[in-house]
């Protein structure tokens, strides 16, 4: 059964990032309605719930890591890949 799941993330600062995001995430099968939140930094979709890991995994591969889920160098280079998913953002 499908369900609204919402996600708390990292590095969301413009709206290039939320096109990146609402573009990356739309690909991904069973994900429907994506919607970013910039002011509460949270991504919101409509899905099964067992496609929660899957995304968390896209949007870390993206640089917006979940909320509080990687520290240090990690979390550096993350922010280093949400400026690239950015600038990609703006562009397209």
């Amino acid at each position: 059964m499908k369900t609204t799941i919402e996600i708390e993330i990292d590095n969301l600062k413009c709206g290039g990032c939320e096109n990146s995001i609402i573009k990356g995430l739309s690909a991904m099968p069973d994900i429907e309605q994506v919607v970013v939140d910039q002011e509460k930094q949270t991504v919101r979709f409509f899905g099964v719930p067992t496609i929660r890991e899957s995304v968390t995994t896209k949007l870390k591969s993206m640089g917006y890591p979940e909320k509080g889920t990687l520290k240090g160098l990690d979390a550096g280079l993350a922010n280093a890949k949400s400026h690239v998913s950015c600038a990609i953002g703006r562009i397209t």
